[in-house]
C-alpha cells in the first residue's frame, strides 16, 4: 500500500487551484495526449468556466515515480461545504493552496477547519509568488497562525511549505529563486502525506460522490476503507439507519488520468467507482453480506437558507422550455438532492410548488442556473432564512462577514451593515485598504453585495460564511423602493419609457415583449407603480415645435440571477425560462394586488 496517496486540494476562490492540477496532469503525462496546453481540464462544467469557481468535485490519478496519485478538487465556496465534506472523507492529506498576496482568505479557512477535523496533514502551497506586492513570508506566518487558531495538532502545525507560480508552472522552497517545474511539490506529496494504512479486515467502502451514464445508469464513487473489494464476493449496501440490503456490482473502475479504467480487485486505501446498484444515498456502506460493518454516516452542515420553487404559470408559459409541469419539476429536484447532500425538499400546500433548502444563495442559484440551461421554465420566491425554536427562543442564523474596501467608503460600508443588524468585530488597516470582520444575521445579507458594490464603485472584495445559530435580532431592513408594473401585454415602446424616466430606473429596454404584472423597473418612492409601456406616440399631420426630439434613454439595469433573487419583495417571483429571467408580481392584475393589501390591513 506504500504507492498511493490521496490528497484534496483547498483553496480559496481563484486562488489558482484548477490552474495547478491542470499543470500535474501535464507534467505527469496523464496518458491523454489531445488535452491542449492552456486548456482548463477539471473545470468542465460552463457554469465553474464562466464563473470561475469549482462548484463539483472531482477526481483524478496521476504516476509519479512509480506512486500513484489520487487528487481530489474540492470546491472553495462556503456555499458547497457538502461537497466539501464527503470528499475530505477520501483523503489522507490535503494541498492548502493559498494566493502569495491575498494570504488566508474566510473559504479557505472553513475547508481548513473541516479538513483538520479529519486529521488531515497539511502541506502548504503559496502560489502567485510572481504578483507585485506579493508577500510569501507574510502569508506563511499567517497561516500558521490560522491553523494554530483551529486548533491543529503538532503534527499538523509542522507542515512543509511549498512556494511557486501554477501559471509559470514552477514550484520551490525558495520563492526567490524560481525552479524550472513544478517536480518539488510532487516529491513532498510523496515524501510528507503518509500512505493508506493497511487495514486487512472484512471490506468496508463509503459511498462519498455520485456519478451517472446514460449508458450504465448511477455510479457510486468512494474509497476502500478497509479490506478489498471484490465483484465475485456476495456484498449488502448499509444505509445511515442501519438497515442492508443484498447488491450485486456489475463493475468496478478505478481512477486513471483523467477517466476510469475497469479493475478485478480494489484494495483498501484507493479510490474507485463502482456500477449495478440502483437504490443508494451518499454515506452509505458497501459491507460484506456475512458481517455488515458500516462506517459512521458523514456529518453535513445543515442548510440555512430556503426557496420557494413553483411552475411558471405567467402569461408566457411554455415559449421558451421543454419542461414546464409541476411533474418535470418534481423529478429534477428530487434528482437534484440524491447527489447534492446540503439540497433538502419539502412539499408545500400547493401541488404545483415546493420549499427547497440550501446553504445560501449562491448554492441555490447554480441548481436554478442548470435547471435553466437545460430546458426548465420554473419560478422563484423570495430566499428566507431557516428560523430554528431552541428551549423556546427563536433563533436565526448568524454569519462571519468579512470585506475588504477603500479605506475611504470604510465609514459608508460600516454604517450600511450595521443597519441590516451586524456588529463590527475587527477593523484592521492594509495599507491603502480597510479589512473589516462582522458578525451579521444570514437575513441581513440578503440584497447586501449589490448594495455594498455599488457604495465601493466595486472595489470592495466580500466574503462570509455561517457560524451558528444566535437569538433572533429583530427586523432588519429590505429593499425600500417601490416597483414600477407593466398594465398591459405587448411589446414596450422607446416613447412611453421616455416620459417615464423621471419616475424610476427600468430593467428593460424598447422593445422588449412585456405583460401585465410584470415588473419593469424600480419606483424612485416606496410605492408601487403601474405603468403602461406600449402606449405609442398619437400621429398627426400637424406639427409642433419639440414634437420631433429625439427620445434619449438611460440604458435599463441589468441584473445577474443572483441579484434578481435578492432584489424581490414577498409579493414577486423572479420567472426563470431558457432564454429570459424576469421579476413578476404573484398576483398580476392590480385589482387582486389592492384587495389582498386590503385585506392583509384589515387582519393586522
Amino acid at each position: 500500500m506504500k504507492d498511493i496517496r490521496n490528497v484534496a486540494i483547498i483553496a480559496h476562490v481563484d486562488h489558482g487551484k484548477t490552474t495547478l492540477v491542470d499543470k500535474i496532469i501535464h507534467y505527469c503525462e496523464s496518458g491523454d495526449d489531445k488535452i491542449p496546453e492552456g486548456e482548463l481540464i477539471l473545470d468542465s462544467n460552463d457554469l465553474e468556466r464562466e464563473r470561475g469557481i469549482t462548484i463539483f468535485a472531482k477526481n483524478i490519478s496521476v504516476q509519479y515515480k512509480g506512486t500513484k496519485i489520487n487528487l481530489i478538487d474540492t470546491p472553495g465556496h462556503a456555499d458547497f461545504g457538502g461537497e466539501v465534506e464527503r470528499v475530505l472523507n477520501m483523503a489522507d492529506g490535503v494541498l492548502l493552496l493559498v494566493d502569495a498576496f491575498e494570504g488566508p482568505m474566510p473559504q479557505t479557512r472553513y475547508v481548513t477547519q473541516k479538513a483538520l477535523e479529519l486529521g488531515l496533514k497539511p502541506i502548504v502551497v503559496i502560489n502567485k509568488v510572481d504578483k507585485e506586492n506579493c508577500r510569501p513570508d507574510e502569508v506563511q506566518e499567517d497561516v500558521f497562525e490560522l491553523m494554530f487558531n483551529l486548533d491543529a495538532s503538532e503534527e499538523q502545525l509542522d507542515f512543509e511549505t511549498v512556494y511557486g507560480s501554477a501559471k509559470h508552472n514552477w514550484m520551490g522552497e525558495d520563492w526567490q529563486n524560481p525552479s524550472t517545474d513544478i517536480g518539488y511539490l510532487l516529491d513532498k506529496i510523496i515524501s510528507h502525506i503518509d500512505p493508506p494504512l493497511v487495514n486487512p479486515g472484512a471490506l468496508q467502502m463509503q459511498i462519498t460522490t455520485i456519478d451517472y451514464s446514460s449508458y450504465v445508469g448511477r455510479i457510486a464513487i468512494g474509497r476502500v476503507h478497509r479490506g478489498s473489494l471484490d465483484s465475485s464476493t456476495p456484498l449488502c449496501l448499509v444505509d445511515r439507519e442501519g438497515q442492508s440490503k443484498r447488491i450485486k456490482l456489475k463493475e468496478i473502475f478505478v481512477f486513471s488520468g483523467l477517466g476510469k479504467v475497469k479493475a478485478d480487485q480494489v484494495e483498501n486505501g484507493d479510490l474507485c467507482a463502482v456500477t449495478g446498484i440502483d437504490q443508494f444515498e451518499i454515506g452509505d456502506t458497501i459491507c460484506p453480506a456475512e458481517h455488515p460493518e458500516p462506517l459512521p454516516p458523514i456529518p453535513i452542515d445543515e442548510p440555512t437558507m430556503s426557496m420557494v420553487f413553483t411552475i411558471n404559470n405567467s402569461p408566457f408559459f411554455g415559449k421558451d422550455g421543454k419542461f414546464v409541469t409541476s411533474r418535470h419539476l418534481k423529478e429534477r429536484l428530487e434528482k437534484e438532492t440524491e447527489k447534492n447532500l446540503a439540497l433538502r425538499l419539502e412539499p408545500t400546500p400547493s401541488p404545483d410548488s415546493f420549499n427547497v433548502f440550501g446553504r445560501g444563495i449562491m448554492h441555490l442559484s447554480v441548481l436554478i442556473e442548470t435547471m435553466r440551461r437545460e430546458g426548465y421554465e420554473l419560478q422563484v420566491g423570495k430566499p428566507r432564512v431557516i428560523i430554528k425554536e431552541i428551549d423556546g427562543i427563536k433563533h436565526e442564523p448568524i454569519e462571519a462577514l468579512y470585506i475588504d474596501l477603500p479605506e475611504a467608503v470604510s465609514g459608508k460600508v460600516i454604517e450600511a451593515v450595521t443597519q441590516r443588524k451586524g456588529e463590527l468585530a475587527v477593523m484592521i488597516p492594509k495599507g491603502d485598504m480597510t479589512h473589516l470582520e462582522f458578525k451579521i444575521p444570514s437575513r441581513g445579507l440578503i440584497g447586501l453585495t449589490t448594495a455594498l458594490m455599488n457604495l465601493t464603485a466595486g472595489e470592495a472584495i466580500i466574503a462570509h460564511r455561517f457560524e451558528e445559530f444566535e437569538p433572533w435580532k429583530g427586523e432588519v431592513p429590505s429593499r425600500n423602493k417601490g416597483a414600477m408594473v407593466s398594465l398591459e401585454t405587448g411589446v414596450s415602446v422607446a416613447f412611453a419609457l421616455d416620459k417615464l424616466q423621471d419616475r424610476g430606473r427600468f430593467f428593460i429596454a424598447p422593445g422588449t415583449e412585456i405583460y401585465e404584472g410584470q415588473v419593469v423597473g424600480e419606483h424612485t418612492r416606496d410605492s408601487e407603480l403601474c405603468v403602461n409601456l406600449i402606449k405609442a406616440k398619437k400621429m398627426s399631420n400637424m406639427r409642433s415645435s419639440g414634437a420631433d426630439d429625439k427620445v434619449r434613454l438611460a440604458p435599463p439595469t441589468l441584473f445577474s440571477l443572483e441579484e434578481f433573487m435578492e432584489y424581490i419583495q414577498e409579493d414577486e417571483y423572479v420567472e426563470i425560462t431558457p432564454k429570459s429571467i424576469r421579476i413578476r408580481k404573484i398576483l398580476l392584475k392590480e385589482n387582486d394586488r389592492k384587495r389582498s393589501s386590503n385585506s392583509k390591513l384589515v387582519m393586522n
